[in-house]
């Protein structure tokens, strides 16, 4: 019984036991569960930390905005740089409305958009989708401030279940972006009008030196159009002989080798004729350093190269002949001599005109221009363009003649001047006639090794002695004529002025009430050891030419104070002739007040005659030095008076104190009733200005008589007496 009550019980124990198992397996199996459940939730949640902090980290360093938002319009998440281009707080954002921020959004044209309309899904597609849009921001309070430009863009979040659960909005500022944008747009803008209406060509062209594109300018200077330009490459509007120098630059830029070049050339239009132009290049490299294109600016230079064609032109002719002056004859001749075998085959004619000067002095110097204008035609068509014809001034002109036959060809050349100057010259109703005087030079082993002006100074010489010899004669140099030569009078002259050669007679002014003697006319001339005494006529015009004036002044200066100094009447007086080139740089008047200072000579004892009064002005040097002499106790006379161009204004504007009758007015008295009344006159002038009045030239003793009846108180001529050297008067 017991036995069969105890198996029932050990089966309901075993049930019992099984049902335990079966419970604490099914706990166990739960809490294990659990445990994952909690630990899959943690590791959520750190994955979650863990991408939080990756998203705060990659919302600080991105520039652009980051806005999460519910589909009902609600700020989920904002990052700093969302709120930052907003203009709105980060945290206080998180659960407004989007509509609710404080933010004014306009579109580009400044009027007011709807936040949530802008920054919400209306208008996104269903599933994802993304829309971009430019807006403006304006921040509340910046009033006068510019609206801050932001990139938009929204898309539709799905959530776990495949339905959209939030709206991502990204936000970029692309406020400087536009700035560089317009400022690029702007510059490029202005370059282009610049281009465009530049008064100068200018062309942007490739790296194969092809026009890119050119400007109206450009286009018109060479007479096409803007569209032919383009595609044409820049070298095939040069000349060919200029295309080699100008692909040289280009290769040279291309290499490194310069920054820009800068070429004077020609190019060729479209109706075939030549312009000069000014090509200035530069490269234009991209930020890497690499070529890109060139900008190419093109100036017409072809009046600005005419200008200067036609000032050299002018440096090197003669403005009244268009002959070629002293300067390039010199060059043509020198240039000449240096080609080999030249003996034989160059001369120089050296031409003079006889006469001309009273040409000049009867019909004035309209008339001679018209002369020169004439023989210089006669010259041109005797040369036959075998040589280069000058005139060096004046009446004096030169031809160098090159020829196979040298000699020959020159004296074809003389005969054939001389020929056509048998024929008088018409100048207005007048027939003129015109000799010259012609020396010739041909070119010998001594005269090449001294070169041009060796052969210059040779055909001068026998110029000389053709002149010397009468009127339209030719003359060949030859080695005596040397010292003939101007050069050699130069020489002479230098000699004379060392050796005290130039010596000073004296000639006698005399009061006309009794002819005593009051003073003198110092007058220089040459003691020369082979041709004796040689008055002024016979070298001053040498002196000026050798530019000697000056020293002559000074010597002659000396010489005269040393006279006064020394006279036994130490109440005469002695005048000393002075021409404006002998003013001016203040050596004569140093040395003659000088002199007077060291001889200590009595004021008014030494007078300053002025002649060529013609060539003063007041207000230069000349008349700063008159007036230091005259401070100075040094009276000045103005010589030549009732001659010159305005001897009038002379005695209002210089520091004269008396005046002299030019003799060619005392010569016509008393036949010429007309230079009776000009002296009468002139006279009263003076008198009434209270001015020492002297009459110069007075020959007879019925001048003497008219003149001082007229006002005129010293005379001076032959009547009274010549001029005598120091040391025979008393």
């Amino acid at each position: 019984m017991i036995a069969a009550v105890a198996a029932p019980l050990g089966v309901v124990s075993l049930g019992i036991a099984v049902v335990a198992v079966i419970a604490l397996v099914t706990v166990l199996v739960l809490l294990g569960r659990q445990r994952a459940q909690v630990r899959q939730a943690n590791e959520l949640v750190e994955i979650s930390r863990e991408l939080r902090h990756r998203y705060d980290a990659l919302q600080s360093v991105t520039k652009e905005g980051v806005l999460v938002q519910s589909l009902g319009g609600h700020v989920l998440d904002i990052s700093e740089r969302a709120a930052a281009i907003l203009g709105v707080d980060a945290s206080t954002s998180v659960g407004l409305r989007v509509a609710n921020l404080p933010m004014v959004l306009v579109n580009e044209q400044g009027l007011a958009m709807n936040p949530a309309a802008v920054l919400g899904h209306s208008g996104l597609p269903a599933r994802g989708g993304q829309e971009s849009e430019l807006v403006g921001v304006a921040l509340p309070g910046a009033l006068g401030t510019p609206p801050r430009m932001v990139q938009v863009s929204s898309q539709l979040v799905p959530g776990a279940d495949g339905e959209s659960a939030a709206v991502l909005t990204t936000l970029v500022d692309v406020t400087g972006r536009r700035e560089v944008e317009a400022a690029l747009t702007r510059s490029e803008m202005q370059f282009r009008v610049a281009m465009e209406n530049a008064p100068i060509g200018m062309a942007l062209v490739d790296l194969d030196w092809r026009i890119v594109e050119a400007n109206a300018a450009f286009a018109e200077l060479l007479g096409t159009s803007v569209g032919a330009l383009r595609g044409y490459l820049m070298e095939d509007l040069s000349t060919p002989e200029e295309r080699a120098a100008e692909r040289l630059e280009v290769d040279r830029l291309l290499g490194g080798g310069q920054h820009r070049f800068s070429l004077e050339k020609r190019y060729q239009r479209a109706d075939d004729h030549l312009v000069w132009v000014v090509l200035d290049t530069a490269l234009v490299r991209t930020p890497a350093g690499d070529p890109d294109h060139f900008v190419v600016q093109v100036r017409d230079s072809t009046e600005s190269r005419l200008q200067a064609e036609m000032l050299t032109h002018r440096a090197m002719h003669d403005p009244l002949t268009g002959l070629a002056n002293r300067t390039l004859l010199q060059e043509v001749l020198q240039s000449v001599l240096e080609q080999p075998g030249v003996v034989d085959r160059v001369a120089v004619l050296a031409c003079d005109l006889d006469g001309f000067k009273e040409i000049n002095d009867r019909y004035g110097h309209a008339a001679g221009d018209e002369v020169l204008v004439h023989v210089a035609g006669v010259l041109r068509a005797a040369t036959a363009r075998r040589g280069t014809v000058s005139r060096l001034g004046g009446d004096e002109f030169v031809v160098v003649v090159q020829d196979p036959d040298g000699p020959r060809a020159v004296f074809e050349v003389a005969t054939a001047i001389h020929a056509a100057l048998h024929e008088p010259v018409r100048v207005a109703r007048r027939r003129l006639t015109v000799a010259a005087s012609i020396g010739i030079a041909l070119a010998s082993p001594d005269l090449i090794e001294g070169g041009a002006p060796s052969l210059l100074a040779a055909a001068d010489a026998a110029l000389y002695r053709a002149k010397g010899a009468g009127r339209g004669r030719t003359e060949v140099y030859e080695p005596s004529m040397e010292q003939a030569t101007t050069a050699g009078v130069h020489r002479e002259l230098i000699a004379a002025i060392e050796h005290d050669q130039l010596v000073v007679h004296y000639q006698p002014i005399v009061d006309l009430t009794d002819l005593q003697v009051v003073g003198y006319e110092a007058l220089v001339r040459w003691q020369h050891p082979h041709r004796g005494l040689l008055l002024p006529g016979a070298f001053l015009s040498s002196i000026q030419e050798a530019g000697l004036s000056v020293p002559l002044g000074q010597l002659v200066a000396t010489q005269v104070v040393d006279f006064v100094a020394h006279t036994s009447d130490q109440t005469r007086w002695v005048s000393v002739n002075v021409s404006a080139d002998q003013l001016g740089d203040g050596e004569f008047a140093t040395t003659l007040l000088a002199e007077i200072s060291r001889h200590r000579v009595a004021p008014g004892r030494i007078v300053v005659e002025l002649t060529e009064s013609s060539l003063v002005a007041s207000g230069t040097r000349i008349r700063h030095e008159l007036t230091q002499l005259s401070a100075a106790g040094v009276p000045i006379l103005l010589d030549d008076f009732g001659t010159g161009v305005s001897p009038l204004s002379y005695l209002r504007d210089l520091p004269v104190a008396g005046v002299k009758l030019d003799m060619s007015f005392t010569s016509g008295i008393p036949e010429d009733p007309t230079a009776g009344r000009v002296a009468r006159a002139l006279g009263a002038l003076a008198r009434e200005l209270a001015m020492v009045t002297i009459a110069e030239g007075i020959e007879n003793e019925q001048q003497a008589d008219y003149l001082h009846r007229n006002g005129w108180r010293y005379g001076q001529g032959w009547l009274f007496g010549g001029a005598q050297p120091g040391e025979s008067i008393p």
